[in-house]
Parts: C-alpha cells; sequence; structure tokens
C-alpha cells in the first residue's frame, strides 16, 4: 500500500494503541465497582474486586510453577466460581484455557487433554469417575487440582492439591501479562466430534473482546445485568458471557445443574434479567408446573441459539412473558455469531407471524465482518428469493485462528476466503438468514430434498410433543425416508399413526415421517439432540425391516 501524508510520522506507541483483550474488562470492573457482587453461588458472594484478586492469585500461582506463555489449562468444571475464574486467571499468566465438556467420556477427555497438550488440569469432584479413567489413558503428565464445591457431597480426589490451595499460592497483587499480540490464543474449544477424533478450534485475545462487546450490543444489556448461568461455560466459552459480565459489571449468578425448579427459584431471589440456553432449555421452563412460574414480577430476557429452534418453543416463551432474542453459530464463529434483530413494526404483527419472523437466523452481529450464502461450489451468493439454498458462510473478527494441529481441516474450513459452517440456508428477500438443515441432515428422497428441520417444526406443534428430531431411514425404493424420533410430554399419549396423520395435514405427503420411534432422545450437554447417534439407530431398525 502506497504511503500517504497521513502515515508521516504517525505510528503506533503505548499511547494510542493497546491489543484488544478481554482480561481489561476485568480489570475496570475492579477498579470502578470494587464494592459490587460479581459471583454467586448459593452461600458463595464474592464482589469484582475480590474476583479480580482471586484471578491474579490463580494466574500467579500458574505462573510459579512454569506455566505460561502459550501453555494448555485444562478445566473440566461446572458453572462454579472456579470456572467463571478460570476464564480470566489462565490467559492472565498467558496460558490458554481449554474447558472440557463434562457430559464426554473418559476417551473423549484423554484425546483432548494430550492433543491440547495441557499441564494442568483443574476438575471438579463430580467428574473424579471419568477424570481418573482419562487420566489412565494419558501418556504425558498433567498436575491435578481439585475443586471442592459445597453443592456436591462425595467424590474422590484425585489431585495434589485443592483449586483453594492453588489460589493461596499466589499473590493478589500479580502483575499479570497483556498480551503484545491480541492474535494470541486465549482459549481451545473441541468440536462435538460426531465422527472420528474432535477438532479443537483456536480462540484469540482480539475475537474474545470483540464478541464480549457484542453480546452486549446485540442483546442491548443493561449495565449491571443480572445473568443466570444455565448455558454451560464450557461451550465456546459460554458464548464468551464470561467476558461480557466482566464488561457489563453484572452479577453472575451460578448454577451446577439444570433444573426447572432451581432456575424458576433463582430467578424470583435475584430477580435474574438475562439467561441463554439450547431450544431444550426452554422448552423445560415452558412444560414445568405452572405454580413454578408464578411470582415473576419483572422482564426476563432469554436468549435462544439452535439451527433452527422451534416456532412452538418462540410462542412458548413470549407466551410466558420472557422477551427471546434468537441467535445462531457455531464453536469456530465463537458461540453465536447472527442474531434475528427484531424490528418494532413486527410488534403489531399477529403473534404467528412474529414468531416466523423470529426465527430466523437473521444477519450478522455488529462484530463479524461478513455473513453470506453461497453456492459451495461456484462461491457466488445464492439470490435472495428464500427458496435458492447455499452454505451459510462467515468471515471477520470473530472466526476463529483454525483448528489445532490440522492444517488440513483449517485449509478446508477456510476455502475460498470464508468459513464454511456446514449448513444450508436461503437468504430471503429481506436480507435475513433462514436456515433449511445441516447439509448431513438433508433427506433425499426419491430425488426430492425433504428439510428435517421442517418436519420436526411440525412435529413440536403437537401438544403431546415434548421434542423431535427427524432423520433419513434406508430405503430399498426410495433411497431415503424420513424417520422421526419424538420424545413424548409426562403423562401424554400419541399413536404412531396420529402423528403421521398429524405432519400429513401439514406437510406435502412424501415430507411427513415414514416411521416414529417413541422415547427419550439422546442429547449433548448444551441440549443438543445427537443425530448421528440417531442415524445409526434409523440404519439398525432399516436392516431389521428387510
Amino acid at each position: 500500500m502506497a504511503a500517504t501524508i497521513f502515515d508521516h510520522n504517525l505510528e503506533k506507541n503505548p499511547a494510542n494503541y493497546a491489543p484488544l483483550t478481554p482480561l481489561s474488562f476485568l480489570e475496570r470492573a475492579a477498579y470502578v465497582y470494587p464494592q459490587r457482587v460479581s459471583v454467586i453461588h448459593g452461600g458463595e458472594r464474592y464482589t469484582w474486586g475480590e474476583t479480580y484478586a482471586r484471578c491474579r492469585r490463580l494466574a500467579s500461582a500458574l505462573a510459579k510453577r512454569g506455566i505460561g506463555i502459550g501453555e494448555t489449562v485444562a478445566a473440566m468444571l461446572p458453572n462454579t466460581p472456579p470456572m467463571y475464574e478460570a476464564h480470566f486467571g489462565v490467559a492472565m499468566a498467558g496460558a490458554v484455557l481449554n474447558t472440557l465438556n463434562t457430559r464426554l467420556d473418559a476417551e473423549a477427555i484423554a484425546f483432548m487433554l494430550e492433543h491440547g497438550e495441557a499441564r494442568l488440569l483443574i476438575t471438579d469432584l463430580e467428574f473424579s469417575p471419568t477424570i481418573e479413567a482419562a487420566l489412565k489413558l494419558v501418556k504425558r503428565r498433567i498436575t491435578v487440582v481439585d475443586a471442592e464445591d459445597a453443592q456436591f457431597s462425595g467424590g474422590k480426589r484425585l489431585g495434589e492439591l485443592t483449586y483453594e490451595q492453588l489460589l493461596a499460592e499466589g499473590d493478589p497483587q500479580f502483575a499479570w501479562r497483556w498480551p503484545p499480540d491480541e492474535w494470541e490464543a486465549i482459549s481451545l474449544n473441541y468440536t462435538s466430534g460426531t465422527t472420528g477424533n474432535p477438532k479443537g478450534v483456536v480462540y484469540h485475545h482480539r475475537g474474545a473482546y470483540l464478541n464480549g462487546v457484542g453480546n452486549i450490543l446485540v442483546w442491548g444489556m443493561p449495565h449491571h445485568s443480572v445473568y443466570l448461568w444455565t448455558l454451560p461455560m464450557f461451550h465456546c466459552n459460554g458464548w464468551c458471557f464470561p467476558w461480557t459480565m466482566a464488561a457489563n459489571a453484572g452479577t453472575n449468578i451460578c448454577l451446577r445443574k439444570v433444573e426447572a425448579a432451581a432456575i424458576f427459584e433463582l430467578i424470583k431471589e435475584h430477580r435474574i434479567t438475562h439467561y441463554c440456553g439450547a431450544p431444550i432449555v426452554h422448552q423445560t421452563l415452558i412444560n414445568a408446573p405452572d405454580e413454578l412460574k408464578r411470582g415473576i414480577q419483572h422482564q426476563v430476557s432469554g436468549l435462544v441459539a439452535a439451527a433452527a429452534p422451534p416456532a412452538s418453543m418462540i410462542e412458548g416463551m413470549q407466551q410466558m412473558g420472557f422477551n427471546i432474542t434468537h441467535v445462531y453459530g457455531l464453536t469456530e464463529v465463537y458461540g453465536p455469531a447472527t442474531v434475528c434483530a427484531k424490528h418494532p413494526e413486527w410488534e403489531q404483527l399477529p403473534l404467528a407471524e412474529q414468531v416466523r419472523l423470529n426465527g430466523r437466523q437473521g444477519v450478522r452481529y455488529h462484530v463479524e465482518e461478513g455473513l453470506t450464502v453461497l453456492d459451495p461450489q461456484t462461491m457466488q451468493p445464492v439470490p435472495a428469493d428464500g427458496e435458492t439454498m447455499g452454505e451459510i458462510m462467515f468471515r471477520g473478527n470473530i472466526t476463529m485462528k483454525g483448528y489445532l494441529k490440522n492444517k488440513k481441516a483449517t485449509d478446508d474450513a477456510f476455502r475460498g476466503g470464508w468459513f464454511h459452517s456446514g449448513d444450508l440456508a436461503v437468504m430471503q428477500p429481506d436480507g435475513y438468514v433462514k436456515i433449511r438443515d445441516r447439509s448431513k441432515d438433508i433427506i433425499i428422497s426419491g430425488g426430492e430434498n425433504i428439510s428435517s428441520l421442517e418436519v420436526e417444526d411440525v412435529l413440536y406443534r403437537h401438544p403431546a410433543v415434548l421434542a423431535a428430531a427427524v432423520v433419513a431411514k434406508p430405503d430399498a425404493k426410495w433411497g431415503e425416508t424420513p424417520c422421526a424420533f419424538v420424545e413424548l410430554k409426562p403423562n401424554a399419549t400419541v399413536s404412531e399413526a396420529e402423528l403421521i396423520e398429524f405432519c400429513r395435514g401439514q406437510l406435502a405427503r412424501f415430507k411427513a415421517p415414514r416411521a416414529i420411534i417413541f422415547g427419550e432422545l439422546p442429547k449433548t450437554s448444551t441440549g443438543k439432540i445427537q443425530k448421528f447417534v440417531l442415524r445409526e439407530k434409523a440404519k439398525s431398525t432399516s436392516a431389521i425391516d428387510t
């Protein structure tokens, strides 16, 4: 680039430039609001001044143990204060935080500890059986730190010290490390690999900072919001909300386990203003007994993220009086990266039309520079006709650095200068994106494409259905046909024939399920239905049928 008059003797220097890092949010919160409550967990309460000191102690203790720049600290923790503090303290030492999915088995955890080259592991006693088995499979030496919690009794101590003992080794005035380059890694998140080993997604300080702020902008969060941790902090670093809440100088209400009674109790006790969750979390609240819902006298805002939350879920939350905002994203884009931005005039429309509009994936976050729907072969935009399918693609500052130790997967993901999401969608005439399906979930029956999400949306409208998932079932004549797995509400009954007929009344006949299998659906710890498990079940039932 040619130099201009504005480049002459105008250089970056410490007075006019600092690399972006979300660690600065905590420093500021502690400086401006040292006595304001930062974290509540049962009887435990911390102020921002105390949380800052505890995070500095953690960073100092890690540094004293020789853990520093570019080294990995893993955490197998529920939504408790140590997990919140790890989001700051680990990076303050220059290290990288790897939050582990607490629902995974020992083999998967062992792979992540080995692949991520963890030096130290902080683990809650609840997960001792899994961690003990995982450590037997790991060849490297890992320092284990046990996190104790008054809300959990039992569990085997595996480490050489407890989390509080580790903090006691540290200095609350520790001069923590501001990264000299905002491109430095801040965290490592593994995708929920359904085939083969999961991929390690690397986040940088810049993206964490920007999405931390982006959440406030997208949601219109007021200062000092009270946030309930229904979303696991291990999932995309809690969609960057640990950093968001420090920037907001709000209050974090911890929650070990997602249960309707506990959620409604905490909403009323602490006047929760905001929470996040997958559709299954919201369905849990909708289907809770009415007596649990009584007594909420303030506005509660929920963020729901999914490829396509059922319209019935959005409608149900609105009828409860909760203000629901729909976002969408992936691990590779720091969690949510699009929002179905609402227009005031939508409020004048019939509820069914509001639900339809709010059920779309929408437009890009303020802090993500590119969102489009492209033909993945030609890399050309699809027409904004609401009909032509292409692949959702992202580019910008809240897109991952890449996959750890996996150049081929990184190159494939960034082919053509865009991040390929794998989600199939249409661009609607108003410029909003609407997902049709995951590319692997499209059912091709007799040459016709069937969106599993479209069929699921109809199933969710049946009053007996709690959860539904539709996958392809091999068929000798049609190649594939839709097979529905359905979980019914407590005490509800409906037959396979009745439910198929219900779908036929609202869909083209060829799109209706040919088979329905009732039972509890397998879900991830974040509430996502594990379709890969159901695809295998559908295949096995096909083998039996033939």
